[in-house]
């Protein structure tokens, strides 16, 4: 009774989520046959293709959040995180909008060629909670390790560090910051970032590895330029292991909804994680 009394809803999700990636791995030989039936997506690109999203979100974004601090002048610590995340969600806005347009213009079916496809929203949605809810206990496993290793070479007093982000939430009491922070932790995050590098930097490397693991191949590579494209090390080995499942997602059902909606899902969780405390 004692022992029923000490398990929390967060076990109760890790052992589903173990028991689900459980029967996967049984059911893919261990997932040796878990993309045997991923073909490249049908496109043709210029290599270049994809450094033009890049150069844009890379090269554009520090030189506008320059540009409208240098404007606005002198304003409180709560307003400037306000002011930088409205021109994040811009420019995402306008990045989006020129790889829609790439897509468009490149792949065979266009958008629908691309992974986009209305259709099959909810489907992709279901699909994307049952994705998550698997790779949660490996995510929470790659921190385990990451916080065991931080503390192994720097000592006890090792913390990681927490999401500039969710830090903005926890230090400003700002309902308008709040709010744009979750639309674009939620929405536009996750758009501009599963279009740029599962829909373009995987599908590119993708197109390079045609036969055997090329599929892994791609997966892992975008997975690693996604977490290291995040500020702290600390979390680049979560960030990595929630890649490899977007990855993996995209190659399986060919619906590049589905790893929107994890990515989406994972950052809402831990919005409401910090609001909640």
């Amino acid at each position: 009774m004692e022992f029923a009394r000490t398990i929390t809803i967060e076990d109760l999700i890790c052992f589903a989520g173990l028991t689900l990636f459980a029967c996967w791995l049984l059911k893919t030989s261990l997932g040796r046959r878990a993309l045997a039936d991923s073909v490249p997506r049908r496109n043709n690109m210029p290599l270049y293709t994809p450094f033009i999203p890049l150069f844009i979100w890379f090269g554009a974004v520090p030189m506008a959040t320059a540009i409208a601090k240098a404007l606005a002048g002198d304003l409180h610590d709560w307003q400037t995180a306000f002011m930088d995340n409205i021109v994040f969600c811009v420019w995402a806005v306008i990045t989006t909008a020129v790889m829609l347009f790439l897509a468009r213009t490149h792949f065979a079916r266009r958008l629908k060629g691309f992974g986009l496809n209305i259709r099959t929203i909810h489907k992709d949605f279901a699909a994307a909670v049952v994705n998550l809810l698997v790779v949660w206990p490996l995510i929470i496993a790659a921190i385990a390790v990451t916080v065991f290793l931080g503390e192994f070479i720097r000592g006890q007093e090792y913390q990681m560090q927490q999401h500039q982000q969710l830090e903005l939430i926890t230090e400003h009491a700002r309902l308008p910051l709040h709010v744009l922070i979750a639309f674009s932790a939620v929405v536009t995050g996750p758009v501009l970032e599963e279009l740029m590098f599962r829909g373009f930097i995987q599908t590119t490397i993708r197109s390079f590895f045609k036969v055997g693991n090329g599929a892994w191949i791609a997966i892992a590579i975008s997975s690693a330029l996604f977490a290291m494209m995040h500020e702290h090390p600390g979390h680049w080995p979560a960030l990595f292991v929630l890649g490899v499942c977007m990855g993996y997602a995209y190659e399986k059902s060919g619906s590049l909804l589905r790893p929107i909606f994890i990515h989406s899902l994972f950052n809402a969780t831990n919005v409401i994680a910090v609001l909640n405390q």
